[in-house]
């Protein structure tokens, strides 16, 4: 006679089967295209979704006349587009900030970062990066005539403007641990407070700075640069065939002259 308890067990685990194997084959054969690499997503929908900094000027700023962001790293997404897709305008901006960047790209809003984003060992265990786009180096930005000539000058009772989530704040704390450091959401903030004197410094890489200063010539960059900062555009984890078509269209954007162009349309210094 067969053994009831042994029956159920048997079921049991044979309807634990099929729900695991359902689950499995349900990702797989979804029709959202969350089964699909980034890239097939691309090109399925016919565009880009890119996030982009919308306040910092030279980069990527929204122009209050016309409600359009402008800027190198936009200029460089249209000319990517044009490469990966055939046309210009088949990229679409999502605003993000240093803070949003990584938060908007895991959760799938954007499929790629290129927003003066610096590359380093500790985000790329988040992300996978390009090839470098854009050298930059983090610096100082001070009004003229101030006593802050570099970092030597921070010392305790200076107070030292960043943004939050850049690793500009991360490293003025590793350069001048004696500085007090005040954290904004983005640069547009933190310009601000600077100009109403809120701190003697503000600290980012020296490309951003330079906008400021486009922005307002009283104020100016001291001290050179004190890290290397290479910006990349960041994809979702695991996604080498993004990365790849990526970093092909780089590199003809360079080849043809078409990045050194757009390079020196927006950063003269």
């Amino acid at each position: 006679m067969i053994n009831p308890k042994k029956i159920f067990k048997l079921a049991l685990i044979s309807m634990m089967a099929v729900l695991i194997l359902a689950g499995c084959g349900g990702e797989k054969t979804s029709g959202d295209g969350k089964g699909k690499d980034v890239l097939a997503q691309i090109k399925d929908r016919g565009k880009i979704i890119v996030g982009v900094k919308n306040d910092t000027r030279l980069f990527g700023l929204k122009n209050p006349s016309t409600g359009k962001v402008e800027g190198f790293d936009i200029d460089i997404a249209k000319a990517l587009a044009k490469e990966i897709l055939g046309d210009e305008n088949k990229v679409q901006f999502k605003e993000v900030t240093s803070k949003t960047r990584m938060p908007l790209l895991q959760n799938g809003d954007i499929d790629a970062i290129i927003a003066t984003m610096t590359i380093t060992d500790e985000r790329k265990k988040e992300v996978d990066f390009t090839d470098v786009y854009f050298d930059a180096g983090q610096s100082l930005l001070v009004k003229k005539g101030s006593k802050i000539t570099g970092i030597q000058d921070l010392k305790k009772g200076t107070k030292v403007l960043a943004v939050k989530g850049s690793t500009s704040a991360i490293n003025i704390r590793e350069k001048a641990p004696d500085t007090t450091v005040l954290e904004f959401e983005n640069y547009s903030e933190a310009f601000a407070a600077l100009k109403s004197k809120q701190g003697d410094a503000l600290t980012t890489d020296d490309a951003i700075l330079y906008g400021m200063v486009d922005e307002d010539p009283s104020y100016e960059l001291v001290g050179g640069t004190f890290t290397k900062e290479p910006y990349g555009i960041a994809v979702k984890k695991g996604n080498k065939k993004l990365v790849d078509e990526l970093n092909k269209a780089l590199k003809k954007l360079k080849d043809s002259g078409k990045y050194q162009e757009i390079h020196d349309k927006w950063i003269k210094n």
